[in-house]
């Protein structure tokens, strides 16, 4: 039987000040399994990055509490916060949010100075395919590419829970596809909890659990029990490191 490691409980978040405030999640309650890929459809200003962002450990709910592992972390203090995002989660942003002034394997290397431990620098870089790039600059990569350092500089700390804010979003549909790709296979041969956000509802097909948003609520909550395996050209086969 699957673990539980998410549980979001009567979660709600606020923003702005009386008379002037926005309820942006209104009383949100879901469940994530270790090792599961789950998507968060909806369009935008549903938020489901305010979601995203708050299992994340970057906000705090109004209201309600969220465990992971059985911590609430809406009780940590900053110091504790701070632990959790580094040693838990992983943030793939859609802007790649990569260092201009490193190369591949120094962006990537970067996390060790937040945790200790994790995979080797170079078989993460590998992992992702990008063992003949590690010497480049961003600037000298494709969009996708770029992706996938972004990736690999997640990965490489070897967190619990990877989560996405429109990983693809910024990319063509042929190397969005090949990043879902990458995203599906840290989650089915590393075992990896992935969480994504996105508003293209062909991603519903390759997720375990979908959960769909609609003005600061879930709408609908569906398990998938034979999730499509993501088809991609060129993509690498990942094998556990």
């Amino acid at each position: 039987m699957m673990k539980k490691l998410v549980n979001f409980v009567d979660v709600i978040k606020d923003f702005g000040t009386f008379p002037n405030v926005q309820r942006v999640v209104d009383g949100v309650n879901f469940s994530i399994y270790e090792g599961e890929f789950v998507v968060i459809l909806g369009a935008s200003g549903a938020g489901k990055s305010t979601v995203l962002n708050m299992l994340g450990g970057m906000e705090k709910p109004s209201y309600g509490d969220i465990y992971v592992d059985d911590i609430n972390i809406c009780e940590l203090n900053d110091n504790k916060l701070a632990e959790y995002r580094a040693e838990k989660i992983g943030y793939i942003f859609q802007s790649y949010n990569l260092i201009p002034s490193l190369n591949v394997y120094e962006n990537v290397n970067i996390s060790k100075e937040i945790v200790k431990g994790g995979f080797n620098t170079d078989d993460v870089i590998e992992l992702v395919g990008l063992k003949n790039h590690k010497h480049k600059f961003p600037s000298q990569l494709s969009g996708g590419q770029q992706q996938r350092v972004a990736i690999a500089r997640v990965l490489s700390k070897n967190p619990d829970i990877i989560l996405g804010d429109e990983p693809t979003g910024a990319l063509d549909t042929d190397t969005g596809i090949m990043v879902m790709a990458l995203l599906q296979q840290l989650c089915w041969q590393l075992g990896k909890t992935i969480v994504i956000v996105t508003h293209n509802p062909e991603y519903v097909n390759y997720a375990d659990r979908v959960i769909y948003m609609k003005n600061g609520m879930i709408e609908k909550h569906m398990l998938n029990d034979n999730p499509m395996q993501v088809q991609a050209e060129n993509i690498i086969s990942p094998l556990p490191i």
